[in-house]
């Protein structure tokens, strides 16, 4: 009797056992899942990139997953029973990039500025960046319609022949006009004067025979090589000009030394004209001997016909002589 129970007992138990082992597709789907959840870079390493995870066993159809098949690091969607399926036809979309933009340009569309003579905005036919309009070998024969927030304008190298009066009106930031190398005659009397923060003019390699009135503010003048003679600058033309620490008028027809200087000028260069004579007040104070001139350091009178040496006492206020003939 004892051994019967025993028996019954221990059928009982296996029956429990095999009860309790997972079926074989339980064991599939947990694998399947153990699968999805391993590394990228180990999958690609061992060739399991871009493949249906099915393939790893041998599926029976039907099979019934509890969750569905989710991307490792992706928001877990509901819990739900359904049928894992797969779209053989699938593409990724293509990437396009976009075209990279002009760094020149400017980012926001209309901010081209004004449209110039030319029939193209100004920031098209030249190069505006950071308040600067770059205009160099454009050809251009005009100065283009500059926008209100220009500092700088550069116009070298092209066929200007003269600047208007309306050419920089109301361009009240604009430091710095430079447009060297044009051929440029004349700039009209208005033309810079009501320019309240300009600074630095460079007219050089021009065909200038006069230059105009120029703002207070002025702290460098280049007007080399033109067509000036002492006629074409107005009498006093420097003498306000208290910020001015530059004069370039080398290559000129200059007969003498524009007077009166300002005490603030550092440099300035009449090389190549055609000064004949320097008295004692040119640089200095003839009824002040202890007048010292620190600022003026440089003074180029070299290639005028002019012997330096004869006016000695000319120079007593200064740091250095003048370059020049001695």
């Amino acid at each position: 009797m004892k051994t019967f129970a025993s028996i019954v007992l221990l059928g009982l138990l296996m029956l429990e056992i095999v009860l309790a082992a997972p079926t074989k597709n339980e064991e599939k789907a947990r694998k399947l899942k153990q699968i999805q959840l391993l590394p990228n870079d180990f999958l690609e390493e061992h060739g399991y990139v871009n493949q249906d995870p099915r393939n790893f066993f041998e599926y029976e159809d039907g099979l019934i997953i509890d969750e569905p098949l989710i991307e490792s690091g992706s928001p877990t969607p509901p819990r739900s029973s359904q049928l894992v399926t797969y779209d053989s036809d699938y593409e990724e979309e293509e990437f396009v990039p976009h075209e990279p933009l002009d760094p020149g340009a400017p980012s926001v569309p209309g901010l081209l500025g004004p449209e110039s003579k030319e029939g193209l905005p100004t920031c098209l036919l030249c190069t505006c960046l950071s308040g600067s309009v770059y205009c160099d070998d454009t050809d251009i024969k005009n100065i283009p319609a500059l926008p209100k927030d220009t500092t700088h304008f550069y116009g070298r190298f092209n066929k200007l022949t003269n600047i208007k009066k309306g050419d920089f009106a109301g361009l009240n930031h604009l430091k710095r006009i430079d447009v060297t190398g044009n051929r440029i005659s004349s700039i009209d009397e208005d033309a810079l004067r009501q320019l309240p923060e300009l600074v630095d003019l460079m007219v050089a390699s021009n065909e200038l025979v006069q230059l105009p009135e120029l703002p207070k503010t002025m702290v460098s003048i280049d007007a080399s090589y033109n067509k000036l003679n002492s006629s074409g600058i107005k009498t006093e033309a420097f003498k306000d000009l208290n910020n001015l620490e530059y004069l370039y008028l080398a290559g000129n027809s200059l007969n003498y030394v524009p007077l009166p200087l300002p005490e603030s000028l550092r440099s300035i260069n009449l090389q190549n004209n055609n000064v004949q004579q320097i008295n004692d007040d040119t640089f200095c104070n003839s009824k002040d001997i202890h007048y010292v001139r620190k600022a003026l350091e440089l003074i180029r009178l070299d290639g005028n016909p002019i012997n330096l040496s004869k006016t000695p006492s000319a120079y007593i206020c200064l740091p250095h002589v003048p370059y020049g003939n001695y």
